[in-house]
């Protein structure tokens, strides 16, 4: 059995994209900080990242986190076949807000980058109770 590729499932894959990208950047940058040296090592000494380096990898956590959540609404609206507009909004949604969450997050944007990772949130909750409500 094929499942079509939804709206939905195609903002899953580009959000994964997204966390491959900003995976990339954490890493350049956090080898700029703390040198290629120590990032090739056993690291078994714990350097902690400051600035805008500590910020993507915190940025780049928070992602690992929503996209769990994303994915388990964007499965349930798969599974249920209740996508429709309202769904494809939400997954719309999410995605910009994630994009522009990057760097919101990365300058210290507040209270900017709080509102816009809200805005990715309810939308995933939204997709939820729109799919099995």
């Amino acid at each position: 059995m094929q499942t079509a590729l939804t709206t939905e499932l195609y903002i899953l894959a580009l959000a994964f994209f997204l966390q491959v990208f900003q995976l990339m950047l954490y890493g350049v940058v956090a080898n700029l900080q703390v040198g290629v040296g120590y990032s090739m090592s056993a690291r078994d000494t714990a350097k902690s990242l400051t600035g805008v380096a500590g910020r993507l990898q915190r940025a780049l956590n928070n992602h690992f986190e929503a996209l769990i959540l994303f994915a388990i609404a964007v499965g349930l609206v798969t599974a249920l076949g209740a996508s429709n507009a309202a769904t494809e909004i939400c997954a719309h949604a999410y995605l910009v807000a994630r994009i522009l969450f990057v760097p919101a997050y990365a300058q210290g944007l507040t209270p900017w980058r709080s509102i816009i990772w809200a805005v990715g949130f309810f939308a995933t909750i939204a997709m939820v109770v729109i799919a099995v409500f």
